[in-house]
């Protein structure tokens, strides 16, 4: 009886995890389900205030106008090339980073450990580092967008505890013939690293093209290094027209809102794409670089 009752309990529990997981998932859905509605829709009906989760009046007329706009795609096309770039730079300098702490022989390794943590309690703040910024020439650089933000303390320390978890033994005998610990790293280490880089990389590319704050501060005056996020924000504050060519255009009613949500479905499809890809290695990397402390 008591199995039973318990049995029972634990299928109740389950069942309303199941109930709260659904109800997030669809408070996720739901407004993606609207932008993309309202991007297929006319502009009649967007103006009548008829669409909310189906298109109304089918159109691609929006999506048109976006993909014509020069100036949209040379945002795109520069923020997957940021975007990679970071990637590379970012995982490079976190597996350099976090490499070196594994060894017991590294003198001062716990001292050097803490002072790469209290970095993720203290930041100095926007305006500090828009004075540093300017004084080392990076304002209105697109150096601005990669160099700052080279490695992420959370990340270092994901990929430490998972190095920490590949079985010593491997790397003694691989000394023991002659290995350096760079050949190490890269003969040993980084092969059985798949799942953790392949999870961290997509932390690094999530958090890249998603950016715009450090743009919006840093580059005002180099629009034309702007990542794709930023030009979004522009339109959707009417700060900017989609076409540069012509600022001072004026576009039916309707038609403004219309191409605001198709730039943004645009703007989501390269980073749906690449998710599943890495989606094999996301659990396994995530929770195996939190075991081990």
């Amino acid at each position: 009886m008591k199995s039973k009752s318990r049995l029972k309990r634990a299928t109740y529990g389950d069942w309303i995890i199941v109930f709260l997981m659904l109800v997030l998932i669809v408070a996720c859905i739901l407004p993606v389900m609207s932008v993309i509605a309202t991007s297929f829709s006319s502009h009649d009906a967007i103006m009548r205030r008829q669409v909310s989760f189906w298109p109304v009046g089918f159109q691609i007329d929006s999506y048109m106008d976006v993909l014509n706009t020069p100036r949209f795609m040379r945002s795109m096309a520069w923020t997957g090339i940021l975007t990679g770039i970071v990637v590379v730079v970012n995982l490079i300098m976190t597996v350099l980073a976090a490499y070196p702490l594994t060894y017991d022989s590294l003198k001062g390794r716990k001292i050097i450990t803490f002072y790469i943590v209290f970095t993720m309690l203290f930041g100095a703040g926007l305006i500090p580092n828009f004075v540093l910024f300017r004084d080392l020439n990076l304002l209105n650089n697109p150096l601005v967008l990669i160099l700052p933000g080279m490695i992420s303390v959370f990340n270092m320390i994901i990929m430490r505890n998972f190095f920490f978890g590949i079985p010593d033994s491997l790397k003694e005998s691989a000394e023991i013939d002659g290995a350096s610990p760079f050949t190490v790293l890269i003969k040993i280490y980084l092969p059985l690293s798949t799942p953790v880089l392949a999870t961290i990389g997509l932390f690094y590319a999530v958090g890249r093209w998603n950016g715009f704050q450090d743009a919006l501060f840093f580059l005002q005056g180099a629009p034309e290094w702007h990542p794709i996020q930023l030009l979004l924000y522009n339109i959707i504050n009417n700060l900017t027209a989609i076409d540069a060519m012509d600022p001072g255009a004026t576009a039916p009613p309707g038609w403004s809102e219309s191409v605001q949500n198709a730039a943004i479905v645009i703007a989501m499809v390269p980073i749906l794409c690449v998710y599943p890809f890495a989606q094999r290695y996301f659990v396994k990397g995530a929770t195996l670089g939190a075991v081990k402390g």
